[in-house]
């Protein structure tokens, strides 16, 4: 890979996690569209699936960067009641959407349009979930972010974030490091393809 091609796929990667939002939908929908991301269609044994069903409780989760609808279809479906999944990408969610009407999920799902940094749910949920969407959003905004989904959390739930790297990249650890110092955390979980799952809820007011 020469300059140039280094050079582009830099931006290319900034413009996804810190461009405005049509131009993030714009690539999004490009890479989805191109079948680059078709390899992440089969994540069934997934190891954040077990946290999932052991805290939601058979109650709501709200999936935040949802791509192709993963979880939405490959979470056991007596895991959960109802499911919200935000993305960018009309692309990914063209193709989840597919998938929920073959596995018969389609009472239980719901997909939005939307970027997951700007959107405002209209529920409160018992799970609020990040499957590697954290690694976009912006290190400074972490704990903001998380500040404001936490208000549509239900008493007693809980975030879950799933974070490939997050023991041998800068940036994945930063955002883990950031949300360990800063709010509770109930479960964290090392998987030996380098993925990080914790389980977190905000800090009681002291």
């Amino acid at each position: 890979m020469n300059i140039a091609q280094r050079s582009l796929q830099f931006m290319q990667g900034f413009l996804k996690s810190y461009g405005p939002s049509n131009i993030k939908q714009i690539l999004w929908d490009k890479e989805f569209s191109g079948g680059k991301w078709n390899f992440i269609d089969d994540t069934a044994g997934d190891c954040v699936y077990p946290h999932l069903a052991r805290h939601l409780h058979r109650g709501s989760i709200l999936d935040l960067g949802c791509g192709p609808g993963n979880t939405a279809n490959e979470l056991a479906a007596s895991a959960y009641q109802t499911y919200v999944g935000v993305d960018i990408s009309e692309a990914a969610l063209l193709k989840a959407r597919r998938r929920t009407g073959e596995t018969g999920r389609t009472d239980k799902n719901l997909f939005v349009k939307d970027d997951f940094l700007n959107y405002v749910p209209t529920q409160r949920f018992d799970l609020i979930l990040f499957r590697e969407s954290m690694y976009h959003v912006p290190i400074g905004k972490v704990k903001t972010i998380l500040d404001r989904y936490a208000k549509y959390l239900k008493d007693g739930a809980v975030f879950v974030v799933r974070l490939h790297g997050g023991t041998t990249k800068h940036r994945p650890k930063a955002m883990l490091n950031i949300i360990e110092s800063e709010f509770e955390i109930i479960e964290k979980s090392q998987y030996p393809e380098e993925a990080t799952v914790l389980v977190f809820k905000p800090r009681r007011p002291c």
